[in-house]
């Protein structure tokens, strides 16, 4: 497959997401800040809940999992060792001779769920730590740590160390996997023309394609400035026609809004969902547009909004509101369940948690049929006969985990859109 990514909403032809395992409650209240939780979840009904998605992305395009993709890479044994070479160095662990000889799906397993330490000397008898090889938490989030942006997949920079695993092993299994054929931009490893910044930190929960030649990127406290310069010196060098960046600075907290997909997301082609306190209100941050075209950034300039910056671009989009229109501690609380974060898988198409009651009210006052993920996957309806829908699935659980639908899936490849 032919990575090729030039929206946020053309039809889904191929999404690479991660079904969650054993790593999701391998925590403590007492670990789950460094895991990036606020809480503990039950992978139970986390894992049920997640099926629902599952099963709803099978029935409108091809699903690939993380872990089948890297059993398949660690098939070839010089990948093999030089990724867990590369593990060992990033991490600070010494190489075991036993992960050497482990069999590629075991071996799959074990980097996402952990290695749990051995108590086999001293040092090891007295350390707090449970694991040797830390579980990846996070990693059913696939979109931060890879993103596509039209060919190109970018691999994250992830602004906390416990998450740059997950990175590396989105970075082996574009370059290595046979079934993907991409070009790679990688912060962490960047070609010799561009140097590396360490503040450079990207997560995909910041970045949007509102079209092919026109980017909406966060910075916050998971996307820096310095990571979106990467971004514009790509651009710069990659393309010369007139590209666009549409930057919208973040609040530092509470942790709700860690992405800009938690505030705004792209619905359909004259659609996008926003969480109004942030997009329109008064004190709320800056929208600067950078404009680049011949190799260089020909204009800085500030707008009231994003949607106002892209309706001067040809992108007109009525904005429908997190949590409706009526009250501002219901916007509040349901944008805190990741109520804005919406997931498109075609123009008018999308998939949003079933418990933000108000706001999927408001997605049907805007003509969006209201389908069931239940009903969906047992064929008793299609998204196909009708012209715009959102898909509800569980959330009880997962939106606990802090992110949503858009959060949850990392799409290779959709179809072009006809604005």
């Amino acid at each position: 497959m032919k990575t090729c990514v030039h929206s946020e909403i053309g039809k889904l032809e191929g999404v690479i997401i991660h079904s969650p395992g054993s790593e999701v409650e391998n925590m403590t209240p007492e670990n789950a800040e460094r895991a990036l939780y606020s809480d503990i979840l039950n992978l139970s009904v986390a894992s049920a809940e997640f099926a629902q998605l599952k099963g709803v992305l099978n029935k409108v395009t091809r699903v690939l999992e993380v872990k089948d993709l890297l059993t398949n890479i660690l098939e070839n044994n010089e990948v093999k060792q030089q990724m867990l070479n590369e593990i060992c160095l990033v991490e600070n662990i010494e190489m075991s001779k036993t992960l050497l000889n482990t069999a590629a799906t075991d071996l799959s397993k074990l980097l996402v769920e952990g290695i749990v330490l051995e108590k086999n000397n001293l040092t090891n008898y007295l350390s707090n730590e449970r694991y040797w090889l830390r579980p990846l938490h996070n990693l059913f989030f696939t979109r931060d740590s890879g993103m596509a942006m039209n060919e190109h997949m970018l691999v994250g920079r992830m602004a906390n160390p416990v998450r740059e695993r997950e990175s590396l092993l989105m970075d082996y299994i574009y370059h290595f996997h046979p079934e993907l054929e991409t070009r790679v931009l990688n912060p962490g490893k960047p070609a010799n023309r561009i140097i590396r910044d360490k503040l450079a930190t990207i997560e995909g929960g910041d970045v949007q394609i509102a079209r092919e030649d026109v980017f909406v990127i966060g910075t916050g406290i998971r996307t820096s400035t310095q990571g979106i310069d990467f971004i514009i010196e790509n651009i710069k060098q990659i393309k010369k026609e007139k590209h666009h960046i549409i930057v919208q600075e973040l609040p530092a907290s509470p942790e709700s809004f860690i992405h800009l997909d938690m505030v705004f997301t792209f619905l359909n082609t004259n659609e996008c969902m926003v969480y109004p306190p942030v997009i329109f209100g008064m004190s709320r941050f800056r929208t600067i547009h950078l404009e680049i075209e011949n190799g260089k950034v020909n204009k800085i300039e500030e707008h009231p909004n994003i949607p106002m910056a892209l309706k001067k671009l040809g992108i007109d989009l009525k904005p429908i509101y997190c949590g409706g229109t009526g009250d501002t501690w219901i916007q509040e609380r349901e944008q805190w369940h990741s109520g804005a974060n919406f997931f498109a898988f075609a123009p008018g198409k999308v998939i949003g948690y079933k418990r933000n009651m108000h706001t999927i009210d408001e997605l049907n006052k805007n003509g969006y049929e209201v389908l069931q993920a239940h009903d969906v996957i047992a064929g008793t309806v299609s998204p196909d006969d009708y012209k715009k829908c959102v898909i509800t699935i569980a959330g009880s659980e997962l939106a606990r985990g802090g992110g949503g639908a858009r959060c949850m899936t990392q799409p290779i490849r959709r179809a072009e859109v006809s604005w």
